[in-house]
């Protein structure tokens, strides 16, 4: 069984059920943790009653600085959303271990930023080095990975789209929120990484909706993808990409097509003019609420509530 681990400003955590036990090490990092692993287990076979969850305030369970790196349209769902048909090669990005965020914390948009869009991810934290040219087989995924969080991958579309801009779209401070547990796994749990069932809602009403079924590169082969060219080691944060549901939507192939015909200037200013009757782009006072779990709850990634700001608020 998978055991799930809180950070807080003290220190680490191991939770169970309601509530969790210190773990006595003195590890600073993700990486110091997992290298740290028979303190975790001491503190999971602990008898002591612990501490209530709810008394503790959460910190991202990933630590930074980092390497944050991303799956580009991986699940067949938002294939659709956004337009595409047929086979998608495989892309990854790159994102700013700054924009990693606590599990509570508000997303602050930026004063210059329109049109927010939320993406729940499932990401994976490496356990150790992953060189390059390695190649991951199934069976190998626990050599190599540690645990789970949820992560939200949010982005600027208006950035992303004008400037074919993802580091800076989804980049900015509070873009990543991740936990609220760091969910360490045996290697008999990776069989059931496929019933995970990723979801988000806004104000309660619910927009993201899938299970790792969707997935069009599935994390092995994605590893053995970006182990190509890029190294991983332990801590960094591999996201895996969003099912559909976000907000930002392809137009109809006809307006597309007109769309083609024009300047990108007079393009663009017709796409966000259209975007801004869209209700499903975040606004001031939202709060976003992302659950990753198997049914069984044999994995459970605990529950993230982010609350949107603007950055004028954050400030006073």
């Amino acid at each position: 069984m998978s055991t799930n681990v809180l950070r807080t400003a003290d220190g680490w955590w191991v939770v169970r059920g309601d509530r969790a036990a210190p773990v006595e090490t003195k590890a600073a990092t993700t990486a110091e943790l997992l290298a740290d692993r028979p303190a975790v287990r001491e503190a999971a076979a602990s008898g002591e009653p612990g501490t209530p969850v709810a008394d503790l305030v959460a910190l991202s369970p990933v630590t930074t600085p980092c390497r944050v790196v991303a799956q580009m349209v991986n699940y067949r769902s938002h294939a659709r959303d956004s337009g595409f048909n047929g086979d998608i090669p495989p892309a990854f990005f790159r994102k700013a271990s700054g924009s990693v965020s606590g599990p509570g914390d508000a997303v602050v948009r930026p004063a210059h930023v329109k049109f927010l869009d939320y993406e729940i991810e499932l990401g994976l934290v490496m356990g150790t080095s992953l060189p390059v040219g390695t190649v991951v087989e199934e069976r190998d995924l626990p050599s190599y990975v540690a645990g789970l969080v949820i992560t939200n991958d949010i982005s600027a579309r208006e950035v992303q789209l004008t400037k074919t801009q993802f580091y800076e779209s989804k980049s900015y401070p509070t873009f990543t929120p991740t936990g609220p547990y760091l969910s360490l796994l045996e290697p008999e749990d990776f069989t059931h990484l496929l019933d995970l069932r990723l979801k988000l809602s806004v104000n309660g009403e619910l927009r993201q909706d899938r299970t790792l079924t969707d997935m069009i590169v599935r994390p092995a082969q994605a590893l053995t993808l970006l182990a190509r060219f890029q190294t991983l080691d332990a801590g960094d944060l591999l996201l895996t990409g969003t099912p559909g549901g976000t907000a930002l939507k392809s137009p109809p192939k006809a307006v597309e097509k007109i769309g083609a015909l024009l300047p990108p200037a007079v393009k663009w200013k017709a796409f966000f003019k259209s975007q801004a009757k869209n209700p499903h782009y975040l606004h001031t006072g939202d709060v976003i609420t992302a659950t990753i779990a198997t049914p069984d709850s044999r994995i459970d990634l605990g529950e993230q509530r982010t609350p949107v700001a603007d950055a004028n608020q954050t400030q006073r």
